[in-house]
């Protein structure tokens, strides 16, 4: 297990003295992301070298597009895309590697390929065979809180009280993988920002993020670029970094230990600046 889970994860009840925030890259290996910066084969290398270039501490490589109405993508093909990635990447580089699947055998491929942490958005619909599998790699797991799947998910955006819920729903899937025997120490969470969530959701979850800290678990956080982002400013996809970097801001001082993103160069300055303020002391 990288040295940066190990950290985040034992820091992250103490006081934030010493702070600094982990920026995981988005590398999209799909030429269907909602983003419009999928890329496949040796581009998707470079790019990832590019943004370690640029301050990325974690590269979360993915395969499928998950964004609402997204078609599923078939098992050889994922595997095609970025498996191949995975490799070469885990012979040059140091950063810790994830990947970003809900599918049992790619993430176990990855993990033999050189990945150390498995990214998955079915979050709080894992099934037993998948948690198994992190347990007997001993990697790390990003739960992340989604109800329904990406065709069905806007469809299930009801709560009476999203903070709560969403809450409660995410100490269900830790303590699933807890008793399958997952360490704890390997086990971060993430409020699935805009998975089955309206804009008021997703902004009442930035708001209340620091009430995430009762999972004891470190929080990651990912609104890069998205829809709510552009519903707020009435902008297209690829002009929403200033809205981006608004809610780094806000999810940093609200407890975030990784945010997940597109513009790793521009973030890790927003980030240099929060972290100071957040490390302010009289």
């Amino acid at each position: 297990m990288n040295r940066i889970i190990y950290d985040l994860c034992a820091r992250h009840t103490h006081l934030r003295l010493g702070h600094v925030t982990r920026i995981m890259g988005i590398v999209n290996c799909t030429p269907d992301s909602f983003s419009h910066d999928g890329k496949q084969g040796d581009a998707c290398l470079e790019y990832s070298y590019k943004l370690i270039q640029d301050g990325a501490d974690i590269l979360d490589i993915g395969g499928e597009s998950t964004r609402p109405g997204a078609i599923k993508v078939p098992l050889r093909e994922e595997i095609k895309r970025v498996i191949p990635v995975i490799k070469a990447l885990a012979r040059t580089v140091k950063v810790p590697i994830s990947v970003d699947t809900t599918k049992l055998e790619v993430a176990a491929r990855a993990l033999e390929a050189g990945a150390s942490i498995v990214n998955n958005i079915n979050g709080t619909a894992m099934d037993q065979g998948f948690m198994k599998m992190v347990r007997d790699y001993r990697a790390a797991i990003v739960i992340m809180h989604r109800r329904g799947n990406p065709t069905t998910m806007q469809s299930q955006a009801h709560y009476k009280n999203v903070v709560r819920e969403v809450i409660e729903e995410l100490q269900i899937s830790v303590e699933k993988c807890v008793a399958i025997g997952i360490k704890k120490d390997r086990i971060i969470v993430d409020p699935g920002i805009g998975f089955a969530k309206t804009v008021e959701h997703n902004l009442l979850l930035i708001e209340h993020l620091d009430r995430l800290n009762v999972l004891c678990c470190p929080i990651m956080l990912g609104t890069s670029r998205k829809s709510f982002i552009g519903r707020i400013l009435g902008n297209e996809v690829d002009m929403r970094l200033m809205g981006t970097a608004a809610t780094v801001t806000a999810g940093v001082l609200r407890g975030a230990h990784i945010v997940r993103v597109h513009d790793v160069k521009a973030i890790k300055e927003t980030l240099k600046v929060t972290d100071a303020i957040v490390n302010a002391h009289a």
